[in-house]
């Protein structure tokens, strides 16, 4: 079982790869042609397909075959001033951490080689004693050695690689879409399966123009909402 679970996330990188190296709405490969290409069985193929398609990556269209998301309609909203900190008493919870290869999709995130080692931390945050939001962080390992799973629990993780590692983060690209919680999620911030929730993708750089971290948060969408001050130019839609 363990070489089948290695080959499916052999397969999932290299589809990951050609996922990135594709237009949004572009069709992939017929099974039949991947597994040719990738040297692996259809099953193998199909269940990593299924895999992506979950996270959200491909769309499976009956008869018609296997795409790429659609491109979604983005707005830009430029920040000048500092993030304020959010209401609230937040503690962080690390459930999960670990040193990882990159690989191709996460290396293309943190602009690292796939092969570079990457501390990954999945932190429950809990805000007035109840959970809000999961954050799965991913730090290269050269960024910030010696890392521990406490630093990421102990007060604030920018401010820990500020005095910790001389890494001063001054600037991030942040994402946010309407999501809705899976098993693990639903189970984890104590909601209901398939419950409205937030999702953010961060790409933060230091002042050297590194990129020192990719996070992927969702945080319940009963508990959480951002306001934000707006100013509106000549050109506004």
């Amino acid at each position: 079982m363990g070489g089948v679970v290695m080959r499916r996330a052999e397969v999932r990188e290299r589809l990951l790869a050609l996922i990135g190296a594709c237009e949004p709405g572009d069709p992939l490969p017929s099974e039949r042609d991947l597994s040719d290409e990738l040297g692996a069985s259809r099953p193998t193929i199909r269940a990593a397909i299924e895999e992506l398609a979950s996270d959200g990556l491909l769309i499976r269209r009956h008869g018609r075959g296997t795409f790429t998301h659609p491109r979604k309609i983005s707005q830009e909203v430029p920040a000048a001033a500092a993030l304020p900190p959010a209401e609230g008493e937040w503690q962080s919870e690390v459930l999960e951490f670990g040193v990882l290869a990159a690989g191709a999709r996460l290396g293309m995130r943190l602009r690292v080689s796939p092969g570079d080692d990457v501390v990954r931390t999945l932190r429950r945050r809990i805000v007035d004693g109840r959970p809000m939001a999961l954050e799965e962080i991913h730090v290269p390992l050269a960024v910030a050695p010696g890392l521990t799973a406490a630093d990421l629990a102990a007060g604030s993780f920018y401010r820990h690689l500020r005095q910790r590692h001389g890494v001063r983060p001054v600037e991030a690209v942040q994402t946010t879409e309407p999501t809705v919680t899976d098993g693990k999620e639903s189970r984890l911030l104590d909601v209901p399966l398939y419950s409205p929730a937030l999702l953010f993708e961060r790409t933060t750089r230091d002042e050297r123009g590194r990129t020192v971290e990719f996070a992927r948060s969702v945080y319940r969408g009963d508990r959480y909402r951002i306001t934000n001050h707006l100013r509106f130019g000549p050109d506004s839609g």
